[in-house]
């Protein structure tokens, strides 16, 4: 085995005989550094440690999962953790990862399995504390280890035989054998092959995850072949202060991308959000309505949503009153009033319009358009809608109701809440018999819904009509 003196870009890891002043792939200045390469010399006929198998011949499904009691979390990762998986968890700071995965381990080392928590970020006392307050019973099968060194981790596990390993965060840990900074494209890299080829042995799988710091571009950290490696990619989604937080999965080889999963944020941690459609409406008593208030459904992932959306118009003293929405664009919501005003024939030339989702989630579809504009009708004419009533339909420039996919998944999470009406497009639902408890009203125009509902005007002055036309 030979060695010799090469130079490694501490930025992408481009390789090069000699030192460069600037790095001919990344193009930045006076990142070379020098390290020792070993080549080894190896033979086409060396002996092969494993042989070829037929598909059929190749075990996958559930039981190789590890299935949490957090219902959340195996839905993002499309039932649980895989045993031979790598995954990697990243989310701004503050966001929770090393709370959600404390809570992971814990969970996990409750059922049986052997846990190592690896940080390089905190220490033991820190970390005890955190587990102390949102940890509850024996802590006897977690396994906590704070350094920076990956090759003692890699020993650690070699002394613990562990079933997960929990590493947080990938980039603040080294290999003694490159010389180069934590957090370096290189160091990163190594340290994550490594853990790759524990988890993928095929003699003792294990599973991995791994906490990935986040760029202020809301990116993982490094080269984008992190990504590329591993078997999942986790985002954590949520605002220092606030309660709500979702985690999506971008990457996905052992389920479905772009699920998601929702977990309140409390002072006991993360705790799973089992039954969306609750948490997102304002639970009311029979007969109790409130104008400024309209249901729709949304998809998340291949899950229907039921959501609230509410709605404040006052009146406007300035030349220009305001368009204030916490849950979609701007321009989103001032297209949907100048529908309304044109089509729906109610004026807000001198009214102030805010809206905002119950539990903040933002609203990205267009089958909620419907739903935006009926809540603020009902809060113009401060007459509430029944609370047992739903819209899910698109509305196009002309007023016309318009189809929204998915429609009949839709409508099953409806009649599963136990609601009696949805408002759709014409010609939306083939065959509206299967819905036995939910009365399906197909309409061809917003006004025609508004009529529906007994909201439309009543006299010219009202609808904003010149006053030679009355």
């Amino acid at each position: 085995m030979k060695s010799k003196v090469i130079y490694r870009c501490s930025n992408c890891g481009t390789e090069s005989p000699r030192w460069l002043g600037k790095c001919q792939n990344c193009e930045e200045w006076n990142t070379f550094e020098e390290s020792e390469s070993q080549a080894k010399t190896t033979s086409s006929t060396s002996k092969r440690k494993t042989s070829p198998k037929r598909l059929s011949e190749v075990l996958a499904g559930n039981s190789d999962r590890i299935v949490t009691s957090m219902r959340e979390f195996n839905r993002v990762l499309g039932g649980g953790i895989v045993k031979d998986s790598i995954i990697i968890l990243t989310a701004r700071p503050g966001a929770g990862k090393s709370t959600l995965l404390l809570q992971v381990a814990d969970d996990v080392a409750n059922k049986g399995y052997k846990v190592l928590y690896a940080s390089a970020e905190e220490s033991d006392s820190q970390i005890k504390s955190r587990s102390d307050r949102i940890l509850i019973g024996s802590k006897s099968n977690i396994w906590i280890y704070s350094d920076t060194s990956m090759n003692h981790v890699l020993t650690s596990i070699e002394e613990l035989d562990p079933d997960l390993i929990i590493i947080d965060s990938i980039q603040t840990f080294t290999l003694e054998e490159h010389n180069s900074r934590p957090g370096s494209p290189i160091q990163t890299m190594e340290c994550a092959n490594e853990l790759l080829k524990i988890a993928k042995n095929n003699s003792r799988p294990r599973a991995v995850i791994m906490v990935g710091q986040m760029t202020k571009d809301d990116e993982i950290a490094g080269l984008r072949a992190l990504e590329h490696l591993v078997d999942a990619v986790l985002i954590l989604n949520g605002e220092n202060g606030e309660e709500l937080r979702g985690a999506w999965c971008s990457k996905n080889r052992f389920g479905s991308t772009g699920e998601i999963g929702f977990f309140s944020m409390t002072e006991q941690g993360m705790l799973s959000i089992d039954n969306p459609s609750e948490f997102f409406m304002t639970q009311r008593g029979a007969g109790q309505t409130i104008s400024g208030s309209a249901l729709t459904v949304i998809k998340e992932g291949t899950r229907p949503i039921i959501v609230e959306v509410e709605s404040l118009v006052s009146k406007s003293f300035t030349p220009y009153p305001s368009r204030i929405a916490e849950c979609l664009r701007r321009d989103q919501l001032n297209t949907l009033i100048s529908i309304l005003e044109q089509r729906g024939k109610i004026n807000l030339y001198d009214k102030n319009v805010v809206i905002k989702t119950t539990g903040g989630l933002q609203l990205k579809e267009q089958s909620v358009s419907l739903a935006i504009i009926m809540c603020i009708v009902s809060s113009v004419k401060d007459k509430a809608i029944p609370n047992d009533t739903v819209f899910v339909a698109d509305v196009g420039l002309t007023g016309e109701l318009k189809k929204v996919p998915s429609i009949e998944a839709r409508i099953r999470e409806i009649d599963r809440m136990g609601f009696k009406r949805v408002y759709v497009a014409k010609n939306t639902v083939r065959d509206s018999s299967r819905f036995k408890n939910v009365e399906i009203i197909e309409l061809n125009t917003l006004y025609d819904v508004i009529s529906h509902l007994g909201m439309k005007n009543t006299n010219k002055l009202e609808s904003g009509l010149p006053l030679t036309e009355i």
